[in-house]
């Protein structure tokens, strides 16, 4: 799927810069930027929900005694 970013001049020379030197393309670099980060970037934004619904009264909390108890994990 094509997509287009608009990058701040700083960034784009560093990326036209890291291209050059190891003959890479711009794109290849954009994809392994967000293949790296998504995740952090998906559990970010998941774990503001989940906080959002643990104040709220909404979402399950379990006691980590509790848990280390269940899987007989020494305290």
């Amino acid at each position: 799927m094509p997509i287009s970013l608009r990058l701040p001049a700083q960034i784009e020379d560093r990326l036209a810069a890291l291209s050059a030197l190891t003959g890479r393309s711009k794109t290849f670099y954009a994809i392994e930027a967000i293949v790296e980060h998504i995740d952090d970037l998906e559990d970010a934004h998941l774990s503001a929900a989940v906080l959002a619904r643990v104040r709220a009264g909404t979402e399950a909390r379990v006691p980590l005694n509790d848990l280390l108890d269940e899987y007989g994990l020494a305290r």
